[in-house]
């Protein structure tokens, strides 16, 4: 049987990838999401994808200039629970398919994870290289670390010195760096359009080997709405 005859791909409501972004994605915590995929087998889901654009503005434009700053939107979860040769990557192909055009795509692969982003070289993604070392921080609450925005609004602040000097026993790392893949959504022309005002440098796919999380959780069974 074909892979496309044993999988369905559609839309998702949001609160349907919960359990899997928070108990089985190492990140364990959910993004800000816009859009929200699922992939069915046998009626089951079994694979979740996310995208979402609470982008920081500098990231955004740093892309393809102001002008395209809106349609910027990050792959910032992908999570299957099937043992199946080419299925992520076809789950993610499927995914960009269904999203409204044009979109300009953003994931990263992070280095601490060891962490190569070889499903974006397989669905044909632009390498552009490592992010910057920026110093900065996450902080441990509520039994996890924290993305800094939500730092942000919890203290108030991002300040390192200022948040320890609040929170004497405070758990914290330093980010890490991370691979970034882009990918472009639309037409010939807007595709055009987009590559004549990317400002990346568009570098060789990097390689070594991959780091395997724990991921053997298994989600709550959830069937296909209809």
């Amino acid at each position: 049987m074909s892979i496309k005859n044993k999988y369905i791909v559609e839309s998702i409501p949001k609160d349907q990838t919960h359990d899997w972004l928070l108990n089985k994605h190492y990140a364990k915590r959910i993004p800000p999401i816009t859009h929200a995929f699922g992939l069915y087998k046998d009626k089951l889901l079994v694979g979740v994808c996310t995208y979402g654009n609470a982008l920081l503005d500098c990231t955004k434009e740093a892309i393809c200039g102001n002008k395209f700053k809106k349609i910027v939107y990050e792959l910032n979860r992908l999570c299957i629970d099937v043992d199946d040769t080419n299925c992520l990557s076809y789950f993610l192909s499927q995914t960009i398919k269904l999203l409204p055009a044009p979109k300009i795509l953003i994931s990263f692969s992070d280095l601490a994870q060891n962490h190569n982003g070889y499903i974006y070289q397989a669905t044909n993604w632009i390498y552009t290289g490592k992010t910057k070392q920026t110093g900065g921080y996450v902080y441990f609450f509520n039994g996890k670390y924290e993305h800094p925005r939500a730092t942000l609004s919890r203290l108030g602040t991002r300040n390192h010195k200022e948040i320890l000097s609040k929170n004497k026993n405070i758990k914290y790392k330093k980010l890490s760096r991370k691979h970034r893949y882009i990918y472009f959504i639309g037409s010939k022309t807007q595709k055009k359009n987009m590559l004549k005002n990317f400002k990346y440098e568009i570098k060789p796919y990097p390689k070594g080997e991959n780091k395997r999380y724990d991921a053997s959780y298994k989600p709550k069974v959830q069937g296909k709405l209809f």
